[in-house]
């Protein structure tokens, strides 16, 4: 196997800079949201814990997806897109929590 140089190990840490960090964040988001949820501080914790959701699924689509790179129909259609996907969750939810 062969070893890498110094330059091509700079490169590397800088191309891998943002997924480790956005991947540190979400993980981050995830134990904020598992904490609130496990210890449940106040009444209305849903309304924080969504917000910290929406901050997740915002880091998703602006850094993972690289929608901040496409031109603004794109972005359009892929907020409207992870919009219908919540509108499908919550109708899945509502049936299930119905029955």
């Amino acid at each position: 196997m062969a070893r890498m140089s110094d330059d091509e190990r700079r490169v590397l840490r800088a191309h891998m800079r943002v997924p480790v960090l956005t991947a540190g964040a979400l993980l981050g988001l995830l134990g904020v949201n598992v904490a609130l949820g496990a210890t449940l501080p106040f009444a209305h914790v849903w309304i924080l814990e969504l917000m910290v959701a929406t901050a997740m699924v915002v880091t998703i689509l602006w850094v993972s997806m690289e929608v901040r790179h496409e031109p603004p129909l794109v972005r359009l259609f892929a907020g409207i897109g992870f919009f219908w996907v919540g509108i499908l969750f919550a109708m899945t939810l509502t049936d299930y929590l119905t029955r």
